[in-house]
């Protein structure tokens, strides 16, 4: 639940997001009770490229906010 507060997304959009990176094996889950730990797969060479295209994005993002 932390990680959709954190992005502000709605459960099933997130679930089927984490379900797609999963099918990828660029992320990897653990269940513990009712608990879910969610952790990146560092030894997939893909997952390098997604945190490539995001730290891209965000610098993207920064770009058009006004200085203050």
């Amino acid at each position: 639940m932390q990680l959709i507060l954190g992005i502000r997304g709605k459960y099933p959009q997130t679930n089927a997001e984490l379900q797609i990176l999963q099918k990828e094996d660029i992320i990897k889950d653990q269940h513990t009770g009712r608990m879910r730990i969610i952790k990146l797969n560092k030894e997939n060479p893909n997952t390098n490229l997604v945190l490539q295209a995001l730290k891209l994005l965000n610098s993207g993002k920064n770009k058009n906010k006004p200085q203050k």
